[in-house]
């Protein structure tokens, strides 16, 4: 729900309620958000793309269709239905450069591997 907190126009809505599920082999019940709406009012929304971009899950994409006029204001509230049509007029995203740098992560988690493996005395990746 990060994209709702963090939109400065407040157009998106997302209501959910917690479900119960029971517990496998005596273990504790466990609970989960269930969404029942997500919608995004147009009419409020200034495509700033902040919600695109604090998004974890990568549910949030720029899509090129712009062009939905309405004659009624009120259907400018897409619910999760009419968002889904626009999911296939997204584009693949581009290709890594191959130039560019590994992500600090990768970089990092690399650093850390080969350090162990020569602490260890063998070559990196090898498990003793």
């Amino acid at each position: 729900m990060l994209c709702a907190r963090e939109c400065p126009d407040w157009c998106i809505y997302i209501d959910s309620h917690k479900e119960t599920l029971p517990a496998e082999g005596g273990g504790r019940a466990r609970t989960r958000n269930v969404l029942d709406r997500f919608a995004i009012d147009f009419a409020l929304c200034m495509y700033c793309g902040i919600c695109v971009e604090v998004c974890p899950f990568d549910a949030l994409f720029w899509s090129p269709e712009f062009e939905y006029a309405e004659y009624d204001i009120a259907e400018l509230t897409h619910e999760k239905e009419r968002l889904r049509e626009w999911m296939w007029t997204v584009p693949p995203p581009q290709a890594p450069d191959p130039g560019a740098e590994d992500p600090k992560e990768l970089a990092a988690a690399e650093k850390a591997a080969a350090r162990a493996a020569r602490a260890s005395g063998g070559p990196p990746g090898d498990a003793r």
